[in-house]
């Protein structure tokens, strides 16, 4: 069986083919990237490297030929997206894609503010009309995203959030990595949709314990609304676009959205999924 990931060059794809050469022979993965060249030591180990670039489908057919099951990694442009999702799974049912695996969000659904959602939830969409057989992995936020949010509240003794007291469950990639690579290499996974998430869910509350440990310092917890929060990410340098998107997510945090904790790490990979503790601690 031939497996292909998309934006293997990216730092999700290139985790997960990591798993999947150990898993496999590399000779059964393609790795499909805007720039072969650097996947040149993947392809040194055997694996296939082909061009795909979502903005020229074009490069897609020749891409996803066959390629049986294909993890499709979301891409970075955000609110562009969508049609280019639609038509890399065109074009993978078109090369004889059987099985297509997708990264999104946990709830993608019209209630949740996150400013991703909509590209997420259009994509599960044409996912479930495609005729193909489906997986989505829900992934939480990403744990190593919030090491600087730990140093910063270390340096500046406070830690503004407007995600009030709601949770998020955060994971690590390597964990969102290990997941991808069992749906791909396992059968009994298609039209399922699982949340990838890490072992519980912390609030604001929790990181500013977090921070106060690992600097050994009080913190402060500044809570403010999501105006404020927007205004003060800009002050701190972020571009506007940037500071609405983190926002988004505060307020998805405060919502309840990504709260959630499901058992899919260890359920899928055997592994005991990684605590945002541990990854800060490693960190600082």
């Amino acid at each position: 069986m031939t497996i292909g990931i998309t934006g293997a060059s990216g730092p999700l794809g290139r985790a997960t083919a990591e798993h999947l050469l150990k898993a496999v022979d590399p000779r059964e993965v393609v790795l499909t990237t805007r720039n072969p060249q650097a996947l040149a030591d993947l392809a040194a180990r055997g694996a296939q490297v082909r061009r795909a670039d979502f903005t020229d489908p074009g490069t897609l057919g020749t891409a996803f030929a066959g390629v049986e099951r294909l993890l499709i990694v979301s891409t970075d442009a955000i609110g562009a997206r969508l049609d280019q999702h639609r038509t890399a799974i065109a074009a993978a049912a078109e090369a004889g894609v059987r099985h297509l695996v997708y990264t999104s969000v946990p709830e993608p659904v019209p209630a949740n503010p996150a400013l991703v959602v909509a590209d997420h939830a259009g994509t599960e969409q044409a996912l479930r009309e495609s005729g193909l057989r489906w997986s989505v992995l829900r992934n939480n936020l990403y744990a190593h995203m919030q090491v600087p949010v730990v140093e910063q509240a270390i340096t500046s003794g406070r830690l503004v959030t407007n995600s009030g007291a709601g949770a998020t469950a955060y994971v690590t990639r390597e964990d969102c990595a290990a997941v991808a690579a069992a749906v791909l290499t396992q059968d009994g996974h298609e039209d399922r949709a699982y949340d990838v998430t890490g072992p519980r869910a912390l609030t604001a509350a929790d990181l500013v314990a977090l921070a106060a440990e690992a600097g050994g310092r009080d913190v402060e917890l500044v809570e403010v609304d999501d105006a404020a929060s927007v205004a003060g990410l800009r002050a701190a340098g972020l571009p506007e676009e940037v500071a609405q998107l983190v926002t988004s997510f505060g307020a998805a945090t405060r919502g309840g959205f990504l709260q959630a904790v499901a058992p899919t790490v260890a359920d899928l990979t055997g592994r005991t999924p990684t605590a945002l503790a541990e990854v800060v601690r490693a960190r600082l």
